[in-house]
């Protein structure tokens, strides 16, 4: 079963990865004192993620601060509680602060229905990022995502360190 976690407070809320470029394991990962959640997820939702924040910024004040990028190293091991499935966001403007809910994936049947058991355990983790923690994630998400493989001039699709079959070059 996992669990449901509540952050009214976070020191980092980051995104890390695992392996090469082309089979990187994407997380997530908030820790709040003694407390750390790490969630595996794809480089899809790191990328919107963080992009969302990213336009969501734009139109409030430059925050007063912001994490110095070495406190948003992830703590290691990364061991995922669960795989992410959705991410919701929010601005709460009378507090200032981003929320951020991040629920597990649930399996579907053949007709596409949910799991009903697995919904009853579904885990989940809300958190409250100030304006500088989430300028800080957005950069780094974007920096992440960035790192991966570079793209192929002639097809624009990712080159293998080992071998490229570019279809423009057939």
């Amino acid at each position: 079963m996992s669990e449901r976690h509540r952050f009214e407070h976070v020191d980092a809320f980051t995104a890390a990865t695992e392996g090469r470029p082309g089979q990187r394991i994407f997380y997530l990962q908030v820790r709040s004192g003694s407390t750390v959640v790490s969630l595996k997820c794809e480089k899809q939702q790191v990328d919107a993620l963080g992009q969302y924040l990213t336009r969501l910024l734009v139109d409030l004040p430059a925050p007063e601060a912001i994490p110095h990028p070495g406190g948003l190293a992830a703590a290691t091991p990364l061991l995922a509680e669960f795989v992410v499935g959705s991410i919701s966001v929010a601005f709460d403007a009378e507090a200032d602060r981003f929320l951020l809910e991040v629920d597990e994936a649930i399996p579907v049947d053949e007709s596409g229905e949910p799991d009903a058991e697995a919904v009853e355990r579904q885990g989940a983790v809300q958190l409250h990022l100030d304006r500088g923690q989430a300028h800080a994630f957005a950069t780094l998400a974007a920096e992440l995502v960035a790192a991966g493989r570079p793209p192929c001039r002639f097809c624009g699709g990712p080159l293998d360190p080992d071998d490229h079959a570019c279809p423009r070059m057939n």
